[in-house]
């Protein structure tokens, strides 16, 4: 069996997430979403209220478990024995990021391998932190996350 980690903060989940997972549940056995988790950084959202969230937005994929972490992608990926690091794309910019950290991972862990899958047009300019500034500023947010997430949002801002 093949175990795909997707890890990310994930503050908040978005549907352009939604999609990169949607791939790799397609070509995976199983896609863990790994939520990190940093003491040293003050997330927009509580871990365990993005852990809830993001397992009813994915409910309906049966290959798809939610999980969080702390500490390095890596370890997480030994300890739970997977191979594969599932990571999304939106622009050439995440490419050069997302290759130095690629790079990064196979140096620490020599049996892990990172796939990337590019998020479909309509989804390349939605990202947490956009959602969060445009919920901040009391805009319109629906159509940029799951429908849990959105209520949820909706409902605490």
């Amino acid at each position: 069996m093949t175990i795909a980690i997707y890890p990310g903060s994930f503050d908040p989940i978005t549907n352009g997430h939604i999609d990169i997972l949607k791939s790799g549940a397609e070509i995976f056995d199983k896609v863990i979403i790994a939520v990190s988790y940093n003491a040293n950084k003050q997330g927009f959202l509580p871990i365990n209220i993005r852990t809830e969230l993001i397992k009813e937005a994915v409910k309906d994929i049966p290959n798809v478990e939610v999980d969080s972490f702390e500490g390095l992608t890596v370890e997480y990926a030994k300890k739970i024995g997977a191979k594969v690091l599932l990571r999304g794309l939106r622009t050439s910019f995440d490419f050069e990021y997302e290759m130095q950290l690629s790079q990064t991972n196979h140096a620490l862990y020599n049996d892990i391998k990172t796939v990337f899958l590019i998020t479909k047009p309509e989804f390349n300019y939605i990202s947490s932190s956009c959602v969060r500034e445009i919920l901040l500023n009391k805009g319109d947010i629906s159509g940029f996350v799951p429908e849990a997430v959105y209520k949820y949002l909706d409902k605490s801002f």
